[in-house]
């Protein structure tokens, strides 16, 4: 039986555009994240290999809207991420639902991206992400893995 340890790093940022004669008054948040830890993939199962992560947010007052964004990582491209252990691929993707139906991305090639106005005032908010690995990959045993940016905007 092969059995494929699988994870993905959340690298997170954070930005902010304000005019510089308003900095103080100026809207600040902060972002951290748990990694979506798969655990052992088998290559042999008929099932999906499902995981979670959180991203927390804490924002001031004046933070009116914020958006929160997930990178591409290594694929390129959101319609199938993809984990790397040297040249071979495993791949998965992350997602807004539990349903697992919406790609989390940048809200473009029909991803959505997590938003919210008037987020709670000095509050930390958690954000599920919601992965999956598709069953049916032929891979080798071994650690597989990506990086992801989270940004969120504000």
């Amino acid at each position: 039986m092969t059995w494929t340890r699988a994870f993905v790093v959340l690298v997170v940022l954070a930005a902010a555009l304000f005019p510089s004669d308003a900095r103080a008054q100026a809207p600040s948040c902060t972002i951290s994240s748990t990694s979506v830890s798969f655990g052992n993939y088998n290559v042999f199962s008929g099932s999906a290999l499902d995981s979670t992560g959180t991203i927390t947010y804490r924002c001031n007052a004046t933070a009116a809207n914020i958006t929160i964004f997930l990178s591409k990582g290594t694929s390129g491209t959101y319609a199938q991420r993809v984990m790397t252990k040297g040249a071979e691929l495993l791949g998965y993707n992350l997602y807004r639902n539990a349903a697992r139906t919406t790609i989390w991305g940048d809200g473009t090639a029909g991803t959505g991206v997590y938003s919210r106005a008037n987020p709670p005032n000095n509050s930390n908010v958690n954000v599920t992400i919601f992965g999956r690995v598709p069953a049916g990959q032929d891979v080798s045993a071994g650690a597989f893995s990506d990086t992801i940016a989270a940004t969120i905007n504000f």
